[in-house]
């Protein structure tokens, strides 16, 4: 069996999340469909991290077992032929790959795109304007309130650093623990564009959208820098701004030990997908 790794991007609009649903209208369901059709048998796929309806991806990490030979070129135009507009792989590599017994139970045996991953980043776009913008329209969120980076900076501060981030926990979330290691928070500012990029050991189930609703609490003055600091100490959800809008999150990259060499495309600092040159 080869062990093939995938980089997947993917306009989340059209799509009901990741994970595969009854109704089949999820990416991992639309991938392991074109999968299946160019591989001509089942293929099961896993992913670094799952997105939810309406969340994109620049670079989602999938991994899967196979029998077929293929070059990593036949593998990306190959799969991309069976693939609709909004989801396309960038690129495919094979990873050395053992079969045990005890793989299932052992996640630092072989490459897997989830446990084997020490970082993840992601991007929110917020459109900052009185008036709405079609262009932006399930590509970024809406503000139309003036928000105020400097203070949003300021709030942000709170966020770095190993914490307890359960007051950004969603109440279906199933992470083990809500312990993580935040690493890195930018806020950028272009024009009416605002870009929050957000880099941690793993992320809660809507903790980014739950953090940046609570930074605009903050830009908006509707708090003071200080609350998001008081909000993780008081570990209640209930407290902190309602979960944004998923339109303007996007799934930027999955940090690996370089040993595995994934031939990834830096999407975690500069989001040229924008098409904007950031500060």
């Amino acid at each position: 069996m080869k062990r093939i790794v995938l980089g997947v991007q993917y306009n989340g609009s059209p799509w009901s999340g990741w994970q595969t649903q009854p109704s089949g209208n999820t990416v991992q369901d639309v991938l392991e469909r074109a999968l299946a059709s160019f591989a001509k048998a089942p293929i099961a796929t896993t992913c670094a991290g799952r997105t939810d309806a309406g969340v994109h991806a620049l670079e989602q990490i999938v991994h899967f077992d196979t029998e077929l030979d293929r070059a990593a070129y036949s593998w990306v135009n190959g799969v991309n032929a069976f693939l609709p507009a909004s989801i396309a792989v960038q690129w495919a590599t094979e990873v050395p790959h053992e079969v045990r017994e005890d793989e299932l139970h052992d996640s630092q045996a072989d490459f897997h795109a989830r446990f084997s991953a020490y970082a993840r980043t992601y991007h929110y776009v917020v459109h900052n304007s009185a008036v709405r913008s079609p262009i932006w329209a399930e590509r970024a969120g809406w503000v139309f309130r003036p928000l105020d980076v400097d203070r949003m900076r300021a709030a942000a501060v709170h966020l770095i650093g190993e914490q307890d981030f359960t007051v950004f926990r969603a109440a279906s979330c199933q992470a083990k623990t809500p312990v993580k290691h935040m690493y890195e928070v930018q806020i950028r500012q272009q024009g009416d564009l605002i870009v929050f990029t957000l880099r941690a050991s793993a992320f809660l189930h809507h903790m980014v959208r739950n953090i940046v609703g609570s930074l605009i609490f903050v830009g908006t003055g509707r708090r003071e820098p200080p609350w998001i600091a008081e909000l993780l100490e008081s570990r209640d959800r209930s407290l902190s701004a309602p979960t944004f809008m998923p339109d303007g999150l996007y799934l930027a990259r999955i940090d690996y030990d370089k040993k595995w060499a994934l031939p990834q495309i830096d999407q975690g600092h500069f989001p040229g997908f924008l098409g904007i040159a950031l500060p």
